[in-house]
């Protein structure tokens, strides 16, 4: 249960600001049909973190414990200074109605734009962190629900009242938390 609490709110607040967000905003404002633009999120954000999820989970089992520790808790530290710099979305769209529907642009868009996300590198660290594959699929896919559903349907008031900067600093401090205790945990282990 650690691992779906720990992964739905740190992808929660790593995606506050990130383009993926953005990208909700962009869709939702120029197709203005929230259900299909929210399901085609989940289904492009499910697969995509099944993917990093499984790639977690096989890093454990070819890194030994020693090593897999230096590299997660150098990698969250890496996680937190990349929190620090701000996401932006190049918008080269020409308002032409999508070729594949408002759910399979979705889909297709949001899988693309989440590859080599910070969220998706999440996934694949909390995978490793966690022996937990599920928990952890389950989780960073309902963070990026609970970020990513209220902007499709809440729009631009919404992503106006978040203090983007002080959640970045808060997902940075997190992630800094995570790689110190990695890497300076009493044994080699996994925290879970």
């Amino acid at each position: 249960m650690e691992a779906f609490l720990v992964s739905t709110a740190i992808v929660t607040l790593a995606e506050m600001g990130d383009k993926t967000q953005l990208l909700s905003l962009v869709l939702a404002a120029r197709f203005r049909k929230p259900w299909p633009i929210v399901l085609g999120i989940f289904v492009a954000t499910l697969a995509n973190h099944a993917l990093a999820g499984a790639v977690g989970s096989w890093v454990t089992t070819v890194l030994g414990p020693q090593v897999l520790r230096w590299v997660l808790g150098l990698s969250f530290i890496a996680m937190a200074v990349w929190m620090l710099i701000p996401d932006k979305l190049d918008d080269d769209g020409d308002g032409a109605a999508p070729r594949f529907g408002v759910f399979g642009t979705t889909l297709v868009a949001f899988f693309l734009a989440e590859m080599g996300d910070k969220t998706q590198v999440a996934t694949v660290m909390l995978a490793a962190q966690y022996s937990a594959y599920f928990w952890v699929v389950a989780g960073t896919t309902l963070g990026m629900m609970l970020a990513n559903a209220p902007v499709v349907w809440l729009g631009d008031r919404l992503v106006k009242k978040v203090p983007i900067r002080v959640v970045h600093l808060v997902s940075a401090l997190i992630f800094l938390v995570l790689g110190l205790l990695a890497l300076f945990a009493g044994d080699a282990t996994p925290l879970a």
